[in-house]
């Protein structure tokens, strides 16, 4: 079969693509034959070598895909021949990647796409929605009535955040740039503060007087200090709840005390979508099912949205060139084997 892999780690033109052995399933795995796939942010770590991770020579690349199932082992129950699929954990953990014509997949990592959902959407919404539901309801602890800051509320992660939030009956504030407020006031956000303003700390405060009970950042990792932190600024003087900080808001094993109003150590929230190992709640697997099906209808059926607002879909035989791309923005998607436009991831 036609693939797109790696022989060594190192930038986008150590990518190549050519025949490769068609892979075997094993007893609790399930063969698919890839309609599309995409290159995330992760391809690009996991490709280059910033985020190690076990993989066998030749390698090939890619997280996510959607497809149709060609066969299944024989300890696998719960999947037949032809039924519509979507993973999105794959290229990692030792495992073989997704953009190829055919892909292995653990059956525990496989989900089913239900009929009415268009496939290049829900690729280009599977990650950044499981990202999103890991940060709000498994480290965030969201409740109904609070009120949530999603900053980089357009981004793709970001919209998810926004239109999951507000489906989940929060209160949300999103940052993005004027250009973008709109968008993310149709996806719910009920306060939109230009990110570039150099008051927006006090913005947020006037937006959430009563304060802010969980803060999610779609950035880059960074320190919070005691007089940046958006939270603890809104919440200051009003300690009988606190502030949480899930998300990418401060770097792995940081404790800020600051105007947070408790000691906030960083969770893998937005980050956990990037990695994980094995089955826990914590993998975004496991929270894909529910995270696709909130997005999709949150962005869809009540907010009058669609998939990632950031991104392009591209008719590519090969990931190659959409590697630099990603490398900044934006996100693409790319069919190995076939020309057909994909969503992106």
């Amino acid at each position: 079969m036609q693939a797109a892999f790696i022989e060594r780690l190192g930038p986008p033109d150590v990518i190549r693509y050519s025949e490769v052995p068609a892979p075997l399933p094993g007893p609790s795995d399930v063969l698919v034959d890839v309609a599309a796939t995409t290159v995330n942010p992760v391809d690009t770590f996991v490709r280059s070598g910033l985020f190690r991770t076990p993989m066998d020579f030749p390698f090939v690349i890619s997280r996510d895909l959607v497809g149709t199932v060609a066969a299944t082992g024989d300890g696998v129950r719960g999947f037949t021949v032809g039924e519509r699929v979507w993973c999105n954990s794959l290229g990692h953990g030792g495992r073989q990647g997704a953009a190829a014509e055919q892909a292995v997949v653990p059956a525990d990592r496989l989900y089913r796409l239900p009929d009415r959902v268009d496939p290049y959407e829900a690729l280009a919404t599977v990650h950044p929605a499981a990202t999103a539901h890991l940060a709000l309801f498994t480290h965030g602890r969201l409740r109904r009535g609070e009120t949530v800051v999603v900053a980089g509320g357009a981004g793709n992660v970001g919209s998810a955040l926004v239109a999951m939030a507000a489906w989940a009956g929060a209160r949300v504030v999103a940052t993005a740039r004027p250009g973008d407020a709109g968008y993310c006031r149709r996806l719910g956000a009920a306060e939109v503060v230009d990110h570039r303003a150099g008051d927006q700390w006090e913005r947020l405060r006037d937006a959430a007087p009563d304060g802010i009970d969980l803060y999610t950042d779609t950035s880059k990792p960074q320190r919070l200090g005691a007089g940046d932190t958006a939270a603890g600024s809104a919440r200051q003087g009003r300690g009988a709840r606190g502030g949480r900080v899930p998300a990418r808001a401060a770097r792995r094993g940081d404790v800020h005390e600051g105007r947070l109003g408790r000691r906030v150590r960083h969770l893998p929230g937005a980050g956990a979508g990037a990695g994980g190992g094995g089955r826990s709640h914590q993998h975004p697997a496991r929270a894909g099912p529910v995270a696709a099906a909130t997005h999709r209808d949150a962005a869809t059926g009540r907010r009058g949205g669609g998939a990632p607002a950031h991104g392009a879909r591209r008719a590519e035989r090969t990931a190659r060139p959409a590697h630099p791309a990603r490398s900044g923005r934006p996100a693409i998607g790319v069919r190995p084997g076939g020309r057909l436009p994909v969503g992106d991831g």
